[in-house]
Order: C-alpha cells, then sequence, then structure tokens
C-alpha cells in the first residue's frame, strides 16, 4: 500500500461515499469453497469490540493503516481464501480493491466491548443477514458467549437465534463462534476445556428456526477429534490468540484440520501479527495447512 492508496480511500469516503455501495455491486464474487472443499479465511472483526490488543501490546491493531497493508499482503499470497470483518474495515479493503474473487464474511454482533459490564449482552451494532445479502458478500458470523451466570447471555442467545433464522431465510450461510464463558476478577474469560467447547457446540447448533445454512467457528483444544463427533455442521478452525511457539501452534492446526467435518481456518492476530514478525510466512504456512501443501 503506498500514501496515494489511503489518500484515494479518504477522499472517497469524503467526497464519493455512494461508490461504495457500487463496488459491492460490481465485485467479482467466487465459489464459497474450492476444489478442495476447504476455506482459510482472515479474521479482522476485533477492533469494533475494543480489542486492540496482542500479545503484549494492548494497541497494537490501533493503527488502521498498518492493519489494512497486513491484510492487503495476506490477501494477495496463494491460498488466502476470503476474509472476515466489520463494515468499517470491509469498506476499506474494498475501496482498495482487495475483496475481488475472495470470500467476504460479515461480522454481526460487536456490542459486547472488552471489559464492559455488558459484555455478555453481545449486541448485533454491524451487519445484518440483509445488509450482508444487499452488499453482496459471501458469509454472516456472530460470536455466542454463554456465562450461565450472566443473564445478558440471554439476550445475547435470544439475538443470535433471530440472526441465524434470518441468514437461513435468505440462504446466507451464517458461522456461530461459541464459547462458554465467565468472569474471573471482572474479566470474561473462554473455558476451553474439551467439555466445555462441546457443550458451547450443542448449544449453538440448536439456535434458529433450522441449521440449514449454520457453520460453526470454534478452538483448537485438547481431544479435538471428540469435539468433532459432537457435531455434523461444517466447522472451521479458530486460530486463537498470538503464540510464542508459532510451530507449536502449525502443528495443532495441521492435526484438526484433517478431521471429519474441518472444512477450515479462520485466523487474525496469530498471522497478521505473529511473534516471528514475517506475515507473509505466518499466512503461507497456514494457508498451506488448510489447502494441504504442508
Amino acid at each position: 500500500m503506498t500514501k496515494p492508496d489511503f489518500d484515494l480511500v479518504r477522499a472517497t469516503r469524503a467526497t464519493q461515499p455512494e461508490q461504495i455501495a457500487a463496488l459491492q455491486a460490481s465485485r467479482s464474487r467466487r465459489p464459497l469453497l474450492g476444489d478442495d472443499g476447504k476455506l482459510f479465511i482472515l479474521a479482522i472483526d476485533h477492533p469494533a469490540r475494543g480489542a486492540l490488543g496482542v500479545g503484549d501490546d494492548p494497541m497494537a491493531m490501533a493503527n488502521r493503516y498498518s492493519l489494512l497493508e497486513r491484510v492487503v499482503e495476506a490477501l494477495r499470497m496463494p491460498g488466502v481464501d476470503g476474509v472476515l470483518g466489520t463494515p468499517d474495515i470491509l469498506e476499506d479493503l474494498l475501496l482498495l480493491g482487495a475483496l475481488e474473487n475472495k470470500v467476504v464474511v460479515g461480522s454481526m454482533n460487536r456490542g459486547g466491548l472488552r471489559g464492559a459490564d455488558f459484555e455478555l449482552d453481545d449486541r448485533f451494532t454491524a451487519y445484518s443477514a440483509e445488509s450482508i445479502v444487499e452488499a453482496n458478500f459471501d458469509f454472516a458470523k456472530l460470536l455466542l458467549r454463554i456465562d450461565l451466570g450472566d443473564r445478558g447471555t440471554a439476550c445475547t442467545m435470544e439475538a443470535s437465534a433471530k440472526a441465524v433464522t434470518e441468514a437461513a431465510a435468505l440462504r446466507l450461510p451464517i458461522m456461530i463462534e461459541p464459547f462458554m464463558s465467565s468472569r474471573v476478577g471482572g474479566t470474561v474469560r473462554n473455558d476451553l476445556s474439551t467439555d466445555a467447547v462441546i457443550r458451547s457446540v450443542a448449544i449453538a447448533s440448536g439456535l434458529g428456526e433450522t441449521s440449514a445454512y449454520t457453520w460453526l467457528k470454534i478452538p483448537v483444544v485438547e481431544d479435538m477429534a471428540r469435539v468433532m463427533e459432537a457435531t455434523t455442521l461444517p466447522t472451521l478452525l479458530l486460530g486463537g490468540e498470538p503464540d510464542s511457539d508459532e510451530d507449536a501452534t502449525y502443528e495443532r492446526w495441521s492435526e484438526a484440520v484433517t478431521l471429519p467435518g474441518v472444512r477450515g481456518l479462520v485466523v487474525g492476530r496469530s498471522l497478521l501479527y505473529p511473534p516471528s514478525g514475517d506475515v507473509a510466512s505466518a499466512v503461507a504456512t497456514a494457508a498451506a495447512i488448510v489447502h494441504g501443501a504442508r
């Protein structure tokens, strides 16, 4: 990316905002799954929930220009099938010409701001299923954190079920990212034990009036074979927080991606801000894992 690229994005937003809808309508699309039946998606919807940190840097994702440069670099690489984001980021990428022939996933509920006392009442403050279809995008995604001790979870579950029903009516695939969660010292923590992930899968799978268009997005945990035995829904694996031992992370992904029902990876910060600092190498390794070249 160059300075003129970003100058054009800012100028278009200020003087010709109607160009966003025009570019959405004319965007070249591709099938959801490639010939190998796999999917590798970059996730960059964290900032809209106030989650800007990566590793020890609490503001790593605060610089939008650096973030966009990393994402555009990654999207240009072979094996990267698409991107998941909120309207602001996806529209920046659209204006930069980075979404052609990519699977574009709209992130829906970003109202559960990190650290807020209402974090588990995760309102739908970004895309709706209808707006994703109108934008000529391909996929929807929602986050469902289930805290049995927080009444906000009930509102999120109800809204999530409605979103699943609306997406199915539009024949729009929708991925649910479920967790069993609780507050520890005032901070929401996700339970990554095998049994907790299985329980979250069971709850998420039953949301909505039909599961015909429902996918799952779940973390890689211990005994993933048993986790995948808990569902028949197509599943993408969540990359999670960056790990200082990149080789160990890649090995876990390599093992899990071969399990029945697993269709690929959705990874964000682990690849865009890798411990090694080499975005291209991290993205290439993940793409090879998904598409069977590693």
